[in-house]
């Protein structure tokens, strides 16, 4: 199946051309490349959020194939959903799911389910794809929506993730990048928004999967992407992960100007 954009011209630009001027902006460059195992990046529309997520796409080596781990925003489908064999359309063209990469994550990963409908809609991982096709015109995905998971489960779920990219890296030879797209705190005063950000923050650069459930769920920080940056720590742990390095924190104040109301945006890289 082809998986149509949804946020194409809303969230970012429609068209290919002004969608490649847009990225030339907003990914930084460095020269000196940091290959990871897994970012966590903004999914906000790109003037927004943006330049935070392209700081971080800049700093990384491209990778082969991509996982993209996304919040369900819609509440539709199964809790933790697979698009199955196919690919993302964007305005700059199409990007194959890695069949390889899929199967092996069917098999050692529990609760996963192969399921459309909690994509159709999901921007979460749309707005990382564009990213990823101008790093790597070549690159191949793998998508997975998360909602409503007890850490037990977060923990069985990255460790077989952790287990699935080995083997297929053992076959295949290819680099492998996780991402945790996640925004943070949403419609807060921005002084309160960074303040609760931080505690999350911290927690994540600590690699503590726990400590995040747990200062989310305390500090009431609406954090929508909480279960796929925990999926990530555990994985990228299993992954021999040792460090994570905050790259960038704005609010959408930074950009409007309003800090009344803001929604905030970290860019983390693990490796």
């Amino acid at each position: 199946m082809k998986r149509e954009p949804v946020v194409a011209g809303y969230f970012y630009p429609g068209k290919r051309e002004t969608l490649l001027t847009n990225l030339r902006e907003l990914i930084i460059f460095e020269d000196l490349k940091i290959s990871a195992l897994g970012i966590v990046v903004p999914h906000a529309g790109y003037v927004y959020s943006g330049k935070v997520a392209g700081k971080v796409y800049g700093r990384i080596e491209p990778p082969d194939t991509a996982i993209i781990l996304g919040p369900n925003h819609t509440g539709l489908g199964c809790r933790v959903a697979l698009f199955p064999e196919g690919s993302f359309l964007t305005p700059l063209g199409e990007t194959p799911i890695d069949r390889d990469l899929l199967l092996l994550i069917t098999e050692e990963t529990p609760f996963t389910t192969l399921d459309v409908l909690a994509h159709l809609k999901e921007h979460s991982l749309e707005v990382q794809v564009p990213f990823l096709q101008f790093l790597n015109p070549e690159i191949k995905i793998v998508a997975l929506t998360l909602r409503d998971l007890a850490l037990e489960e977060i923990r069985k779920i990255g460790e077989g993730l952790s287990k699935a990219i080995n083997r297929y890296k053992e076959i295949s030879g290819k680099n492998v990048l996780l991402i945790a797209s996640s925004d943070f705190s949403h419609y807060e005063p921005h002084t309160e928004a960074q303040n609760k950000d931080r505690l999350a923050i911290e927690a994540i650069l600590k690699l503590s999967e726990r400590e995040l459930l747990e200062v989310v769920s305390r500090e009431r920080i609406s954090m929508c992407g909480v279960f796929p940056v925990a999926v990530l720590l555990v994985t990228c742990k299993s992954l021999g992960a040792k460090e994570a390095h905050l790259i960038e924190y704005k609010t959408s104040g930074d950009i409007t100007g309003d800090y009344y109301s803001v929604v905030g945006y970290a860019g983390i890289i693990i490796q």
